[in-house]
Formats: structure tokens, sequence, C-alpha cells
């Protein structure tokens, strides 16, 4: 009897790891359609393409125009917003055609991850491969991408009335709500997956978190930057108009909305976010090659440092050749790269979720 609960237990282990292994891959395929969302966002917006579309329809706009009739249907709704009338005034309409297809491709990504997400969701929870803890994390991932879809809206409906391109405000909030997305579904994923390390020590955890949410911080800076296309001025490193800390940082009153609104500001922001998260990534490689040596653990933390000394000169030569195109969705690229690290790493000092019945230890199953 006893022989025979065990080799049930065994088949009941084996069906759940296969389960997640489906689970993960699908995940895994989500990640990399988010990574090619948030690029020909970036694209969207280095070619000033974010407006191009004037309307919101979620459904009736995955069709785009099939006739001369119905270009010049869009092409005239174009021309009644500020972005037209102030800065492309003459544009014609095969230059339209091109700003038009940018923000269609990036609206049609946006609803395919809707579908690459909630179908096979469904699928998975109604034939039972879901695991009870997962479906209020996977939920609340499905939840927050419905929220960015109106926040995507909100974010261009600001650049429709009074001004000629969209809230620095709201699209740094756009890009974050898509990093925010990434990230979490990078955790769940990686929760899934077996890891060749044990669970770390609560400091090597610790400084892990911290380290995504860092990562996320200087993500949102960017955002600040390209709403404010800051990175096309002050294009000299490591002096910034002439100076290491440059003067005229805090001129608007109040002094706090110079953080969000003054371009020089928020450059020399992004700057000093970049140093800072690569000080933090080389202590954390240090902190980690001394709390666990020789672990999985540390090997990545020396990774991600390396990475982050990578991903800051991609940022200077985006800087000193005036934000070219190819450079840009580089560092782009580059950022969520190293955000998927940073919640591997965090992800894999945590442990993976425990296996019911397996060798997860108390502390494991409370946390989990």
């Amino acid at each position: 009897m006893t022989a025979s609960a065990d080799a049930l237990g065994a088949r009941t282990q084996q069906a759940l790891l296969h389960n997640r292994k489906l689970v993960r891959y699908w995940l895994y395929f989500v990640l990399l359609t988010l990574f090619a969302l948030v690029l020909v966002g970036g694209a969207t917006r280095l070619t000033e393409s974010g407006l191009s579309i004037t309307e919101w329809k979620p459904i009736h706009g995955i069709i785009p125009p099939l006739s001369e009739a119905e270009w010049q249907e869009e092409f005239a709704k174009y021309r009644q917003i500020p972005e037209y009338q102030q800065i492309n005034k003459g544009m014609s309409l095969d230059a339209f055609k091109t700003i038009f297809w940018w923000e269609w491709a990036h609206r049609l990504l946006a609803r395919s991850v809707g579908f690459v997400f909630a179908l096979p969701l469904a699928f998975f929870w109604l034939t039972g491969r879901l695991e009870g803890h997962l479906k209020p994390k996977l939920l609340g991932i499905l939840a927050l991408g419905g929220f960015q879809g109106a926040v995507g809206w909100w974010m261009v409906a600001s650049g429709l009335a009074e001004r000629v391109d969209v809230s620095q405000y709201r699209l740094a909030t756009h890009l974050t709500i898509a990093c925010l997305i990434f990230a979490a579904t990078a955790l769940v994923a990686r929760g899934l997956a077996p890891h060749s390390a044990g669970r770390a020590g609560e400091g090597v955890r610790r400084f892990a978190g911290w380290m995504v949410i860092a990562v996320l911080l200087q993500i949102y800076l960017g955002g600040l930057v390209a709403g404010l296309r800051a990175g096309m001025t002050y294009n000299t490193w490591p002096l910034m108009d002439g100076a290491l800390v440059p003067g005229g940082l805090f001129v608007q009153s109040p002094f706090w909305i110079n953080l969000f609104e003054n371009p020089k500001t928020v450059q020399f922001m992004h700057r000093l976010g970049a140093y800072a998260l690569l000080v933090l990534a080389v202590w954390q490689a240090l902190f980690v090659m001394r709390a666990a040596p020789r672990t999985t653990h540390a090997r990545r933390a020396v990774l991600f440092a390396l990475l982050v000394l990578v991903q800051a000169a991609i940022g200077i030569t985006t800087l000193l050749m005036v934000v070219p195109i190819d450079v840009a969705l580089t560092h782009q690229g580059i950022a969520l790269v190293l955000l998927f690290f940073a919640c591997a790493h965090w992800r894999a000092a945590k442990g993976p979720y425990p296996v019911p019945g397996g060798e997860a230890s108390a502390e494991e199953d409370a946390i989990y």
C-alpha cells in the first residue's frame, strides 16, 4: 500500500513539474512578445508616430485603411490635431502612412499580447494545469495588462488637443507599467524553473529585490527623458553643459517640477541614476561573492554588474550620437534584459516555488 501511494505521489509530482514546464515556456513567449512591444513602442516615440491614430478603437482598429478613401479619412483626422498644424503642416500622404504604420503596429502588438496571455491562461486554468497559488498572480498580470491599454490611450489623448506631443508624465507611466508587467511575468516564470543553487541568505535576497526596484526607477527616468526629448540636448560626456554638475538645474518654480519638466534636470537625474545603478550592481556583486561564494547567485550578480556596465556604455553612445534610432532602441532593449536578469536573480535567491510533497522547507511553504 505504501509503495503504491509513493508511486502515485511520484506520478503526481511528475505531472506537476511537466505542467510547470509548459506554463513556464508559455510565459517566456509572453516575455518575448512584451519585449517586441516595448521596442516597437520606443520606435514609435523616436519616429514621432504616436499621434498618427487619433481614435481609440480596440476592436475595429485592428483593420488598417484598405482604400485610398480610408487613408484620406485617417489623414484628415490627423490634420486636425496640433502636431500636424504646428509641426508637420504640409506632410504628404506617403509620409503620414509611414508614421501611421508604426503606431498601428504598436497597437496591434498590444492587442496580440492580450490574446497571447489570456487564451493560454484560460486553457491552463480550465484543464487543471495551474497550481492554486499561480492563479491570483496571473490574473493580476492580466488585469494590469488591461489597465495598461487604458493608460496607453490616456497617454495619446494628452497630445490631441493642446499639446504637440504626449505628456512626459503619461509616457513615463506607460513605459513603467509595461516594465512592471514584464517584471511580474519574469518573476512567475523563473519561480517555475528549477534552480541549481539553493535558497540564498536574507541579505542576498533583500539586495536582489532592491536591484529590481533600482532598475525600474532608472527606466522611469528614461521614460521622462524620452518624453521631453532631453537626450537631444547636452550631448557630451562626462561633462554636461561644460560641467560635472551643470547650472540651471532648478530654475523653474516650484523647484521639484524641474525633476519632471526641465529637460536639463531630467537628463542629469537619468545620468545620476545610471551611475548609482552601476555602483549598486558592483556592490551587489562583491556582497554576494562574499555571502555566497562560488554559487550561481554570485555568478549571476557578477554578470548583472557587467550588463549594467554595457548598458551604461550604450547609453553614453546614444547621447554622444544624438539618439540615432538603432542605438537608442538597443539601449531600450538592454534595459529590459537588465530587468529580466534582476528579476531572475531575485527569484533564484528566493528559490523556486516549492513542490507539494517535495523537499521544500516549512519556511518556503509559508512564503509561497
